[in-house]
């Protein structure tokens, strides 16, 4: 496997850990991931969460009060820097979802706190240079899910800013999380990772064949990576696998709900985000359906999709609460996203071993 550039910064092996919010990746898994040479990816999704909601200066009903606490700049500092205790030098990214309340500023806060790759997904992020534009080191790269979603932001990137995306993350329908596609696209052969991959790098080729195109969504095992390698891939981006460590941030209940989940668990659900989510099916899916989900109260203000709470009434849970509670272990009421091949791990797994396995070394 040959390493990864993206932008200035050169990846040892061509994995990138995704990003996994609410507290899933933090400083432990994206430190850990980054010091064994592949790219720690540290979520700023929920970082008032962070150290038991210790940076979170306004807290209404023991959750943080608005996109400003929910999104904490100060949080997201200390994560960085305990980050880069484990990891040094080695370059470490961020994810951060397009679909954020005060996205420009959480953008900023990244760059200031030491990101070096800014990956951003959950919608086409056409005005991403604009907030690190004083920051020409910082490689931005965007998730698309076709050749023409990367077209677009090309096009625009070009002619406003006079840059193109320093990689591309391609994103099939089975990764954990927010997907690119409506739902019942999802399951057509022609969305399939597989089929994806050609489409986009022949449209990258047309602006810089020099840009690498990275695969997510369903990578599981070595076999799979050099599979993808092989059809035009530089890299592959998996979050599930790396999840499943013992260095990752989320708690032993979150690790175990994941561990214990059968294949026909593992489901696509309606989000307030306004995209199918891939999660594990547990008793708040149960309680949703039923009508029995807790009282929507929009306190944390965190995606502007869901417009104050709107959203989250029509499918039945706010995504900000349930995430904190899968992050605690509230196995009640958690939300508890993952990719499609969960179900094929039986035990945690230290990332230095992980790496070792994925690479062959």
């Amino acid at each position: 496997m040959k390493p990864l550039k993206i932008g200035k910064h050169i990846i040892k092996y061509p994995i990138i850990q995704g990003g996994m919010g609410l507290g899933i990746s933090w400083d432990k898994l994206a430190g850990n991931v980054s010091k064994e040479g592949a790219l720690g990816v540290i979520s700023a999704v929920g970082t008032g969460y962070y150290e038991n909601k210790k940076y979170a200066k306004h807290l209404v009903e023991g959750k943080p009060l608005s996109e400003k606490d929910f999104y904490s700049r100060e949080a997201l500092f200390k994560i960085f820097e305990n980050a880069r205790k484990i990891c040094g030098n080695a370059p470490l990214g961020v994810n951060i979802l397009y679909a954020i309340n005060d996205y420009g500023r959480v953008v900023r806060d990244a760059c200031e706190a030491g990101a070096d790759i800014i990956i951003t997904g959950a919608g086409l992020p056409m005005d991403m240079p604009e907030f690190a534009k004083d920051f020409p080191d910082v490689a931005l790269v965007p998730i698309v899910s076709t050749g023409r979603a990367f077209k677009l932001i090309a096009k625009r990137w070009e002619k406003r800013y006079k840059k193109l995306p320093d990689a591309v993350i391609v994103e099939g329908p089975l990764s954990g999380g927010h997907q690119g596609f409506k739902y019942e696209e999802c399951f057509k052969e022609e969305n399939q990772l597989e089929n994806l991959i050609p489409d986009v790098r022949e449209e990258v080729d047309k602006w810089d064949k020099n840009i690498p195109v990275i695969a997510a969504g369903g990578i599981w095992s070595r076999e799979d990576i050099l599979k993808f390698l092989s059809l035009g891939a530089d890299g592959v981006q998996m979050g599930t696998r790396f999840a499943l460590t013992y260095e990752c941030d989320a708690s032993d209940k979150w690790k175990e709900v994941l561990l214990n989940a059968k294949k026909e668990d593992i489901i696509l659900m309606k989000s307030p985000v306004g995209y199918p989510a891939r999660g594990i099916r547990t008793k708040l899916i149960e309680k949703v359906e039923k009508k029995e989900a807790p009282k929507i109260k929009c306190i944390s203000n965190c995606v502007s999709p869901c417009n104050r709470g709107e959203e989250a009434k029509k499918v039945g849970y706010c995504i900000a609460d349930r995430l904190a509670d899968g992050y605690l272990g509230n196995e009640e009421y958690g939300l508890f996203f993952s990719g499609a091949y969960a179900y094929k791990a039986d035990k945690l797994i230290h990332v230095k071993d992980l790496i070792k396995e994925l690479t062959g070394e």
